[in-house]
């Protein structure tokens, strides 16, 4: 029986892996997970039938491409099934019932979250707010989840672990803000800018180089800043102006504001352009709420500790590497979920261990 229990867990691991595929794929990307139904290729759109999407075996047997018109599957596919696999059947042999439902549930959220912050530097509210709902919803149903008999205490730790999770990362993000908030970039010589609005959507382009307009600002409050070497341009009417300052909705031209939705082209040339940034975008600040509602506030602590250990480490190693070639730049979702993975799989252990330490 322990044999069968097993292997249904690592069974169930790469099914929940197949579909966390579909979700990886479709959630950033505005594609619902039901329409449609089975999934499809990428690149020809084929629906792929039942015995093509069986997991891992399919990939294997396919060679990694589609049987339809040959296109490379990628093998984010396959790892994520296996991964999913090994981390349900290790959660099964460490914690067994009544906690490692709980614990698939949660790891399927951090391994969705993870490849798509990879990919698309954004965390679903699906995953970040849903997993936060479900962390307390759990910690009332199975109150073992935080060690205690008490239903009621059980969901109080869940929703103070989320709260501490948010708030900790919160004011990490405002303080990165205040200090780092804006960044100025000098060109060696003048370039070339124009802004454009095509419907709802708007481009910045500078030297040749295209940016998404919402991409730009992540709050309100955003001003990104060109300085302008000659006169500007709006909507064929030429102003003069030292500098554009632009918000989101609005630019501020020679003391004059003006709307941007009323506005289709804006362009001239710049010497020097003023970008807001942040610290770390607030995705990350939901989903250490979902992870502090799993695994409460003693596990927030350690997350944050080993997320940055292991970003600062991985960064240094990024310069090194790189050594002045473009540089791959990774978001900080993953190290968040790295840190929940390690708490349950010896971190509270590691923890109570350090702080012994002390007391001797």
């Amino acid at each position: 029986m322990t044999t069968i229990l097993a292997a249904f867990s690592a069974a169930l691991g790469a099914i929940t892996g197949s579909f966390l595929n579909a979700c990886i794929h479709r959630m950033p990307r505005g594609i619902r997970l039901g329409n449609p139904k089975r999934s499809f290729c990428p690149a020809c759109n084929k629906l792929i039938p039942w015995y093509e999407n069986l997991p891992i075996l399919s990939w294997v047997l396919l060679r990694g491409r589609c049987s339809g018109c040959g296109a490379r599957i990628s093998g984010r596919y396959v790892l994520v099934e296996i991964l999913t696999a090994a981390c349900f059947l290790a959660l099964w042999l460490r914690y067994g019932l009544p906690l490692a439902p709980v614990y698939w549930i949660f790891f399927a959220l951090l391994i969705a979250a993870t490849f798509i912050d990879i990919e698309h530097f954004i965390i679903p509210d699906e995953i970040t707010l849903g997993g936060t709902l479900a962390g307390i919803v759990f910690a009332l149903a199975v109150p073992a989840l935080h060690g205690t008999a008490s239903h009621w205490l059980s969901g109080l730790m869940a929703l103070a672990g989320a709260v501490l999770g948010a708030g900790l990362l919160w004011l990490v993000v405002e303080g990165g803000k205040l200090a780092f908030g804006r960044k100025k970039h000098v060109f060696e010589s003048a370039q070339s800018f124009q802004w454009t609005r095509d419907g709802d959507r708007a481009d910045l382009v500078v030297g040749g180089e295209v940016h998404r307009w919402e991409e730009i600002f992540s709050r309100e409050s955003d001003e990104l800043v060109l300085n302008s070497s000659g006169p500007v341009v709006c909507d064929g009417v030429e102003r003069a102006a030292d500098s554009l300052r632009f918000h989101y909705d609005r630019v501020e031209i020679g003391g004059e504001t003006l709307d941007l939705d009323k506005l289709d082209t804006i362009c001239g040339t710049l010497d020097s352009v003023i970008i807001p940034r942040e610290a770390m975008g607030f995705g990350d600040v939901k989903f250490l709420a979902c992870i502090g509602a799993f695994l409460g506030w003693q596990a927030v602590f350690f997350t944050i500790c080993v997320s940055s250990i292991v970003g600062c480490v991985a960064g240094v190693a990024g310069l090194l590497l790189s050594r002045g070639r473009a540089r791959t730049v990774l978001p900080f979702g993953p190290y968040l979920a790295l840190g929940g993975m390690l708490w349950l799989f010896g971190g509270r252990e590691l923890t109570d261990w350090y702080f012994s330490q002390f007391q001797r």
